[in-house]
């Protein structure tokens, strides 16, 4: 590996050692509009180049589009990458736009050879559950996670938008190497609870969307006026309307500590997240999403960017203003059962 500018961390007590920035692979084949696909490619191997080691996909991304695209990239640098992917979010065959949460045993053992197929490995580094179905109790979710370990399908255990509660009912069956959920300047919810859990058991936090969906980023302003027909962004309720303009003024805090430091907004706002590492005594590892490699280049630099306390002092203020709520439908994340 060339040019490494990434440091490392664990996920959990006994799991890999990665990048300290992992890549979110979705919108490369699903979720936000169309892709370039050699583009794409090029960003996978930019960032191994880069020292970025966890590359997150998803059994849902594209009805399983995202982890046959992924594969080759896999298969090429097995040694050197720890892939991460999940279940729980199954789509009815006659009704390709719907989702439904399931947890429960037969699924997830179907959920996870289809996805061992379709990425052409013999192993899963970390396996997620996606999403919690509060009908099935989440020790019984787990208990069949943890016998996937032990017939060597998968390796670690991960849980997505879980509460403390429900992370530390998870590590008495099985210990849980990370925890993914929406973690930025824009969503801090996870603070009062699950950070707290992750600290306490030894769990890693995987943030997603850290760049708030590229808004953070000032990328976009106004959802229905700049993304195609087939962002989902556009069904979010913070990026539309008048919660849009609201949150877009909110960006000029970070402006002014970007021209402080000479760096992007995006990089101001990695930078945040990646500090929250220090601030709460745990590892962070952000899994920012992006389709070309010179956002990548621009994301790993944000890993070498230290914020002073008056600066993140400028920055606290942030989330509290938000407009609107992260999906329309919270129940099916950790803020909407804490």
């Amino acid at each position: 590996m060339t040019d490494s500018t990434v440091p490392t961390a664990r996920l959990g007590d006994d799991g890999p050692e990665v990048g300290v920035q992992g890549l979110g692979c979705m919108g490369m084949s699903f979720a936000y509009g169309p892709t370039d696909t050699d583009a794409s490619r090029a960003t996978l191997e930019r960032a191994l180049e880069l020292g970025v080691t966890l590359y997150d996909t998803a059994d849902a991304y594209g009805a399983g589009e995202n982890e046959r695209f992924l594969a080759p990239f896999f298969g090429a640098h097995r040694e050197e990458v720890v892939v991460a992917t999940k279940f729980a979010l199954s789509i009815p065959p006659d009704e390709p736009t719907r989702r439904i949460i399931r947890n429960d045993a037969p699924y997830i053992r179907e959920a996870v050879e289809a996805s061992l197929r379709r990425l052409d490995l013999d192993v899963i580094d970390l396996y997620y559950m996606h999403r919690r179905d509060v009908n099935v109790p989440i020790e019984e979710t787990v208990g069949v996670m943890a016998d996937l370990v032990r017939e060597g399908k998968v390796k670690h255990l991960g849980l997505s938008e879980v509460t403390g509660e429900e992370l530390r009912a998870a590590q008495a069956v099985h210990p849980i190497a990370a925890v993914q959920s929406e973690w930025s300047l824009f969503s801090r919810d996870i603070e009062a609870g699950v950070v707290p859990a992750a600290r306490e058991l030894g769990v890693a936090l995987v943030p997603y969307s850290p760049l708030g969906r590229g808004f953070l980023t000032g990328s976009f302003a106004d959802a229905d006026q700049d993304l195609t027909q087939d962002d989902f962004r556009r069904q979010q309720p913070r990026f539309t309307g008048g919660n849009a303009a609201a949150n877009a003024a909110l960006l000029a805090p970070v402006r002014t500590v970007a021209e402080a430091h000479g760096a992007t907004l995006g990089q101001i706002a990695l930078a945040w997240v990646q500090q929250r590492a220090r601030v709460h005594g745990l590892p962070v590892i952000p899994i920012p999403g992006t389709r070309k490699p010179t956002r990548v280049e621009e994301n790993t630099g944000a890993t070498r960017i230290v914020l002073t306390q008056d600066e993140l002092s400028l920055l606290e203020p942030i989330a509290d203003k938000v407009a609107g709520d992260r999906y329309a439908d919270m129940t099916f994340t950790s803020a909407g059962r804490e």
